[in-house]
């Protein structure tokens, strides 16, 4: 599967939750079934540049927005490095249990 058409269809599920829409109100909305909006948000399938268009129209972004995945590859370093931190040092696995709780609640 082709990491571009993951993170795009991770970031369109994001924004789409974001909204309060799920996949059956977007497919409506843009008058596409829902399974083509759920292979698109899976990283199946990428949609057409006018469906695109009219995704973004409803979800009140743009295209800068939602091609913006440097969010997602933050993510992934942060937990990179904790998981990296946790095995060299497992004595501080319930100060960081803690610390996740914390920000949870």
């Amino acid at each position: 599967m082709n990491n571009s058409k993951k993170l795009l269809g991770k970031r369109l599920k994001e924004l789409r939750k974001r909204k309060g829409l799920t996949q059956e109100q977007l497919a409506e909305l843009v008058n596409l079934e829902p399974a083509s909006i759920c292979n698109i948000e899976n990283g199946y399938n990428y949609p057409s540049f006018q469906n695109l268009e009219k995704i973004l129209d409803i979800l009140h972004t743009s295209f800068i927005e939602v091609f913006n995945f440097e969010q997602h590859k933050a993510k992934t370093d942060l937990l990179e490095e904790i998981n990296n931190m946790l095995q060299s040092h497992p004595e501080k696995i319930q100060d960081t249990y803690k610390i996740v709780k914390a920000l949870i609640e």
